[in-house]
């Protein structure tokens, strides 16, 4: 049975991009198009990680960082921004909003699933 990652992404070429890689290397994927999708979803089928972009509308990626941390059987899943913000001090605002790690836009396709499976709890 493979791993499922939550991709909450509201570029569709990204969500393309990441899905297509994730899938390509045995992963299962489920999608939300904006925060509170995500955070819903996670609630209800707890994924193994959670790919969060930081630019989202309605609901930035900070704030759905914080609410996903403020349920109790989310706090075991590893949570990794996937953002265009590399400025000093981006990264760490993303770790105290409750990520657990980073990941820069635009991603490499040849070293973005092995950056990602960093975060995976060990099987």
């Amino acid at each position: 049975m493979s791993l499922t990652i939550l991709v909450i992404e509201d570029n569709e070429q990204n969500m393309y991009l990441t899905t297509f890689l994730l899938e390509k290397h045995g992963y299962t994927v489920t999608q939300a198009r904006n925060g509170r999708a995500g955070i819903t979803q996670a609630i209800q089928f707890p994924p193994a990680l959670i790919l969060l972009d930081i630019q989202l509308p309605e609901m930035d990626g900070y704030a759905v960082a914080r609410a996903l941390r403020g349920h109790p059987e989310l706090a075991a899943v590893p949570i990794v921004a996937v953002t265009s913000y590399a400025m000093v001090g981006d990264r760490e605002r993303v770790l105290a909003a409750g990520c657990n790690g980073y990941i820069e836009k635009p991603i490499n396709p040849e070293t973005f699933v092995v950056e990602m499976a960093r975060y995976l709890p060990s099987q």
